[in-house]
């Protein structure tokens, strides 16, 4: 699960009460904590499993108790990128083991095997899983990954939903029975709808070749996702090492049998640089929060479910979990006339996103951890870009500072000054994308000129880092706006040369807190993206 802010807390200290500052959460450590509670409960495994697509029972036979289970096995030096599928199937009073093999991404062979009671059925699975992974069903909870054989991919069961489908504008959604009217005006509908869509989600993990028949929807694991981190700091650890090729093959090998990739007839890669590992753990966090976001899914449908009277609809559900106000902003005020302003003027020439919804957001107790730096001056509003696949994850946990991530500016969280920036690290779907105008409190800069990615926090005396560009808003444009009592900067002019900065190894000004708590998102745009 995607880490959380953890909520400030008052001590006493000389007499005095103090707050804690938040913190993010490593999720490592919140996918550790999962893990050791799935040990503790034993094999029992949560919710139904569903019968395989490809087989001929899918439509009327049933998984038998839990013996379901996904294998994947990658060698990148033998080219090797492969799957296996076991499970046993029962249908009217007869009792069947289900195998499916072959290539990633590809249907591959298959063979269903009639038996007439469910204990021979099991004795063939068990025997199966034993030849494919060197490891007995019993004690699959202890899988230990062996060369040459199969890994067990972790994922969890369905969850049992009595739903009735119904449509929003045109689209099928899950509703309950006695569900209310949507609450929520169209365009809210429209960007809930998006944020939580399983086509948009399904499309970001296609884009990084993540082999989605693997890890599907609903049914992400977290321990999976902890199991690949694991893998990623053992290929950094071998690289800092100057380990030997066959070494990082190996290693390699490990983790795409870990997160299965679909590459097609091509041979899996080798990660050999640390540009590829930075991509990776991307990859992962990314991952990370689409998981939670279909745990949120999943949380307001057992909600539903529980309810005997009139439930909320569906989308009003999914707005309700992400704890955050959002208030659609009307056009014509003056607000949205600097925002639109300000997105272009520093659009740059060529790729000037179009402006679709505009909403101011409120996260749940944001604003109180923002307010203690209420003595820190020199405020911006500054812009976040990000994958809209995540954009869920950060209306419910905020922008968070990731433990395995890192960048030219060290550990923090990065804004910018410049739309076009920002932009670069948008990922859409459909064209459509979503960035952030963020409050920040930079109180007093540390400038850079040069890299420097080991920071981790502001030096002494300093609250923030900006790493100076060569280009930045014309100052004499800034105008001020007021946010609760607070003067805030907001560009307004177009880009030019600052020449006090020529040498700069940076183009555009990057602007840096290691403190969470020094930002607070004001604005989400909705945004056509030309590019």
């Amino acid at each position: 699960m995607a880490p959380k802010r953890r909520a400030a807390s008052a001590v006493k200290a000389g007499g005095k009460k103090v707050k804690e500052e938040p913190e993010a959460t490593n999720p490592k450590d919140t996918f550790t904590s999962t893990k050791e509670a799935l040990l503790a409960a034993g094999p029992q495994v949560k919710g139904k499993r569903k019968v395989d697509d490809h087989c001929s029972l899918s439509d009327r036979g049933q998984v038998f108790e839990d013996y379901d289970c996904m294998l994947n096995q990658t060698n990148v030096g033998n080219n090797n990128n492969k799957f296996y599928v076991i499970q046993v199937i029962k249908e009217s009073r007869k009792y069947y083991t289900w195998n499916r093999w072959g290539r990633v991404g590809e249907v591959g062979q298959s063979k269903l095997n009639p038996f007439d009671k469910p204990e021979n059925a099991i004795k063939d699975f068990e025997k199966k899983f034993k030849d494919k992974t060197k490891n007995n069903w019993s004690d699959r909870m202890n899988f230990v990954s062996h060369p040459g054989k199969y890994t067990l991919i972790e994922v969890d069961g369905e969850e049992d939903a009595e739903v009735k489908v119904d449509s929003v504008d045109g689209k099928s959604v899950k509703v309950t029975k006695n569900t209310l009217p949507c609450t929520l005006d169209n365009a809210t509908q429209k960007l809930i709808k998006l944020i939580f869509s399983n086509d948009m989600f399904n499309e970001a993990m296609k884009c990084m070749n993540l082999d989605i028949k693997k890890m599907p929807l609903g049914k992400l694991s977290k321990l999976q996702i902890a199991k690949g981190f694991d893998v990623l700091e053992e290929i950094q650890a071998a690289m800092n090492q100057n380990s030997r090729r066959e070494c990082l093959e190996e290693l390699s090998s490990k983790f795409f049998t870990t997160i299965p990739h679909n590459f097609g007839r091509n041979r899996p890669p080798v990660i050999n640089d640390k540009e590829i590992v930075e991509k990776k753990k991307e990859m992962l966090m990314v991952l990370a929060d689409i998981e939670l976001a279909q745990t949120l899914k999943s949380e307001t449908e057992k909600a539903q479910e529980q309810m005997i009277e009139a439930v909320p609809h569906p989308l009003d559900q999914d707005y309700n979990s992400l704890k955050c106000r959002l208030t659609l902003m009307d056009p014509k005020t003056e607000t949205f006339k600097v925002i639109e302003q300000y997105l272009k003027a520093t659009s740059g020439c060529y790729h000037c996103p179009t402006i679709v919804n505009v909403w101011e957001v409120d996260r749940e107790k944001e604003g109180e951890w923002f307010n203690e730096h209420d003595h820190l001056g020199n405020r911006r509003l500054l812009w976040h870009g990000t994958n809209i696949a995540v954009v869920a994850a950060i209306l419910k946990s905020g922008l968070r500072i990731m433990p395995h991530s890192g960048g030219r500016v060290g550990r923090g969280i990065y804004f910018a000054s410049e739309n076009s920036k920002s932009a670069c690290y948008v990922r859409t779907s459909n064209k459509t994308g979503v960035m952030f105008l963020n409050e920040v409190a930079l109180g007093k800069e540390h400038t850079i000129t040069i890299d420097d990615s080991s920071l981790k926090k502001a030096p002494a005396g300093y609250d923030s880092v900006v790493a100076r560009g060569t280009m930045e808003p014309d100052p004499s444009k800034d105008i001020f706006i007021t946010l609760e009592g607070n003067k805030v900067a907001v560009p307004q002019g177009e880009p030019i040369h600052q020449p006090q900065f020529s040498n700069s190894s940076f183009t555009n000004s990057e602007y840096l807190i290691y403190k969470e708590s020094q930002c607070r998102i004001r604005y989400l745009l909705e945004l056509k993206m030309q590019f």
